[in-house]
């Protein structure tokens, strides 16, 4: 996949992102691109919520601004705040702002990590007003008409007091994610890795294992991004035990019975 930087986080796909679809994710997608509604991602860490908008974005042929949320990200660092340069204050939009300027797709991945201000100041872009009040500059801002606006969080893994409010979700057409089928996953892992077949099968296996774990001493199974990665490590020659307790056993729980659980479930099939 190439990419050409427009900013720091502003890009144009450039070429096809690999990405295998699961359902009617790419219709729905399009349909509410068409008529000028936002998009929510509902689904687990590492399943293909990014790609999806990566290749979304070079399918619809617009600029990709995305965003990682976090507990200090605020309202002013989406929209825009004040600055001093040269001597001289001037205003300089956030990528919030610049996406709703330029018509560009913007991404702000899991959400509920942001602050409360920040959350609320995309109400008014989420409903049929699709404006972005610029309150240090006592303005309304009219979004493009190729500007769309997509969130993304993760259901199973949020607490109740990072759970996404109705007064926000009920704005967005919902599209649900989860790891994709066996055999869907295999070919993705196999494809994005390097390994053969039998080798992406196991690997798919062990995910599978991991995941049956999920509520009994792991907040979350491998996902398929680790699996990607576990395999990458094989390819390169690292043993396929190391690379599943290096790529996934270390990264989903630090834990020591879960991490020697994990390892005896690789142990057993590699």
């Amino acid at each position: 996949m190439q990419v050409r930087a427009l900013t720091s986080e502003e890009y144009f796909v450039e070429s096809e992102p690999y990405y295998e679809a699961t359902g009617d994710e790419i219709a729905i997608f399009e349909a509410a691109y068409e008529n000028k509604l936002p998009v929510l991602l509902k689904g687990p860490t590492g399943c293909g919520k990014t790609r999806f908008m990566e290749y979304m974005a070079w399918r619809l042929k617009r600029p990709l601004i995305t965003v990682s949320c976090h507990d200090d990200l605020t309202a002013s660092d989406l929209v825009g705040r004040f600055l001093i340069k040269g001597g001289e204050t001037v205003w300089v939009d956030g990528p919030l702002a610049r996406a709703v300027r330029a018509g560009a797709i913007c991404y702000l991945d899991e959400i509920v990590e942001a602050r409360k201000d920040a959350i609320v100041v995309i109400h008014p872009l989420a409903d049929d007003r699709r404006v972005l009040p610029m309150e240090k500059l006592g303005t309304l801002l009219q979004a493009n008409d190729d500007f769309c606006l997509a969130i993304s969080y993760n259901p199973g893994y949020q607490s109740v007091l990072k759970d996404l409010k109705q007064s926000t979700r009920q704005r967005f057409v919902a599209l649900e994610f989860d790891y994709p089928s066996a055999d869907l996953e295999r070919k993705i892992v196999a494809k994005e890795s390097g390994v053969d077949t039998a080798l992406a099968e196991k690997l798919v296996k062990f995910a599978h294992m991991t995941r049956n774990l999920k509520g009994s001493g792991l907040d979350e199974g491998a996902s398929t991004r680790l699996l990607v990665h576990a395999g990458k490590l094989i390819a390169s020659g690292v043993e396929p035990v190391a690379a599943c307790r290096s790529a996934i056993a270390q990264a989903i729980t630090d834990d020591a019975e879960m991490l020697a659980a994990v390892r005896e479930l690789s142990s057993s099939l590699f």
